[in-house]
C-alpha cells in the first residue's frame, strides 16, 4: 500500500425515486422526528463526536485501505472477517464474534428499554483470489478492486464505533454492528439472510454500501437466478446423427427467451449470462446449461417472467425431441439465487431520519432509489430498512480500476452516526424514533 480535512433546515424539498420506472416523492420530515433530530444534534457530546469523526477521517481512510488489501472473494471472506473481528474487539466491542455463516457481529447495548438497530457493511467483493488488491495512489485517487464497494462501508462502521465509545455515548436502544458476508454475486445475500434468521428482535436495518452521498435506497429489486440444465444421450456427430442435441435444445430455449416481452413498469429485466456444454466439435452434445438472471421491482412480475422463461425451455425441449422423433432431451431448473423484492415507505421514520440527517449536513441527495442490496431481506420481512453510502467520491465499482477519492468523506460516517443516534435515542437527550415492534 502506498502512502497517503450544520445546516438547520428540515428536508422539505420534494424528491423523486431515481429509478425511472417508479417515481414517488420524498415526504417532509414529520415534526416529532424533526424534534428528536434537533435534540440529538444540540447535544454537546454529539457535536464533539461529529467533530472527532472529521478529525479521525485520515485514520478511517487508512483503515479502509488496509482492509481493501485483504482479498475477500465470495465464499472466501474468512481472512478479512478475522481482521475485522479484531478491529471490533480493539474498539471495545468485547462481545463481538463470527457467526456460523461467517458474519462479524458486535453488540453495543443500550438501556434495555428501546429498539434494536442492525447496521452492516458487507465484507465480500466480486473479485476472485487471483486479482491483485494492492492500493495505488495516482492523481489524488486511490485505486484498488473493492476499495469502495464495500470496504468504505466497513471503515465507516469502525469510525462510528470508535467515536461512540470514545465519548461513552449511552443510547436508549441497542445497536448491532456487522461486517456481513455474501452480498455479491452468488453469495445471494447469505450473510444478511443468516443475520435475520438468527438474531431476534431487530427493529430496523441500515446497510452502508459504496461511496457518494447521493441516495437513500428504500426499494429492493428482487432477482431469481437459475441454471437451466439440458441433458440428452449424446453421440458422434456423423455416426449418431439423428439423435437430439442438448445444445440445440438450449439454443432454441435462449432464442425463445430473447423474444419475451417485459413491462417497463414495474421494471422487469432478464439476461442469459453464461452458457456451457458439449464435449467436442464433432460430438452431439449430451449436456448443456445456461445461467439466467431475472429481476423485477415487483414480485408478481418476477414470478410471471420466471414461468414464461421455464415454459420457453420446456417448449424448446419438445421441439428438439420432435425434430428427431425422440424423447431423450430433458431440462431441469436449478435455483442459484433468490433475492426477495421489498420496499420501505418514504414515510417510514428510518427514511425520514436519513433525509433529515443529510439535510443537517447540507448534503443534497438525488432521491430515493430502488436497487438490489442487503436491505432487500429485511424489507421483504416488513422490517424498516435502507441502504446509504459511506461518503467520499469514487467510481469503477466491480472493475479492477475501481477508485476512491476522500472528498468530504467525513460526511459519510457523520451521517451514519446521526442516523443511529436519532433512531435508537440518546439516553437523557432524545427518545428513539425507531419503533420497538419486532
Amino acid at each position: 500500500m502506498k502512502n497517503l480535512a450544520f445546516c438547520l433546515s428540515i428536508f422539505l424539498q420534494p424528491t423523486l425515486w431515481t429509478s425511472a420506472q417508479e417515481l414517488k416523492p420524498l415526504v417532509p420530515v414529520d415534526k416529532p422526528i424533526a424534534q428528536q433530530l434537533r435534540a440529538v444534534l444540540a447535544d454537546p457530546i454529539v457535536q464533539a463526536a461529529l467533530q472527532r469523526i472529521r478529525e479521525r477521517e485520515p485514520l478511517t481512510i487508512e483503515e479502509q485501505l488496509a482492509i481493501t488489501e485483504i482479498a475477500a472473494p465470495p465464499f472466501q471472506e474468512k481472512r478479512r472477517a478475522n481482521d475485522y473481528l479484531k478491529r471490533f474487539l480493539d474498539l471495545g466491542l468485547s462481545n463481538a464474534y463470527i457467526d456460523g455463516e461467517g458474519n462479524v457481529v458486535g453488540y453495543r447495548r443500550g438501556s434495555g428499554e428501546g429498539p434494536t438497530l442492525l447496521i452492516a457493511a458487507h465484507l465480500d467483493t466480486v473479485f476472485p483470489e487471483s486479482v491483485d488488491t494492492t492500493v495505488e495512489l495516482r492523481g489524488g485517487r486511490y485505486y484498488a478492486p473493492g476499495i469502495g464497494d464495500d470496504t468504505r462501508g466497513l471503515a465507516v462502521l469502525l469510525s462510528v464505533i470508535d467515536v461512540m465509545n470514545h465519548f461513552e455515548i449511552a443510547t436508549v436502544g441497542d445497536i448491532i454492528f456487522s461486517g456481513n458476508v455474501g452480498e455479491e454475486g452468488r453469495g445471494d445475500l447469505r450473510g444478511v439472510k443468516a443475520l435475520f434468521r438468527d438474531l431476534e428482535g431487530v427493529d430496523g436495518f441500515i446497510s452502508v454500501d459504496g461511496v457518494r452521498l447521493s441516495r437513500i435506497t428504500a426499494g429492493g429489486t428482487g432477482s431469481r437466478r437459475f441454471e437451466f440444465i439440458f441433458s440428452g444421450p449424446g453421440g458422434h456427430s456423423f455416426g449418431a446423427f439423428g439423435l437430439p442435441s442438448a445444445i440445440h435444445a438450449m439454443g432454441r430455449a435462449i432464442a425463445y427467451i430473447a423474444e419475451l416481452q417485459t413491462p417497463q413498469f414495474p421494471r422487469t429485466t432478464f439476461t442469459v449470462g453464461t452458457v456451457t456444454g458439449g464435449t467436442s466439435v464433432n460430438s452431439i452434445a449430451a449436456d448443456a446449461k445456461f445461467a439466467i438472471d431475472m429481476r423485477s421491482n415487483n414480485s408478481g412480475s418476477l414470478a410471471i417472467f420466471e414461468q414464461q422463461a421455464k415454459q420457453a425451455a420446456l417448449t424448446a425441449v419438445l421441439e428438439e425431441n420432435s425434430r428427431w422423433g425422440s424423447d431423450a432431451i430433458s431440462v431441469e431448473f436449478e435455483l442459484i439465487g433468490d433475492r426477495p423484492v421489498g420496499s420501505t415507505s418514504p414515510e417510514s421514520p428510518i427514511v425520514q431520519v436519513a433525509a433529515g440527517a443529510y439535510a443537517k449536513l447540507d448534503v443534497d441527495i438525488g432521491g430515493i432509489t430502488i436497487s438490489s442490496t442487503d436491505s432487500n431481506v429485511p424489507m421483504a420481512l416488513g422490517i424498516p430498512a435502507i441502504t446509504i453510502s459511506g461518503g467520499g467520491d469514487g467510481g469503477g465499482a466491480h472493475s479492477p480500476a475501481e477508485w476512491f477519492k476522500p472528498v468530504d468523506s467525513h460526511l459519510g460516517p457523520q451521517a451514519v452516526l446521526i442516523n443511529i443516534l436519532t433512531l435508537v435515542g440518546v439516553l437523557g437527550v432524545s427518545d428513539p424514533v425507531l419503533a420497538n415492534d419486532f
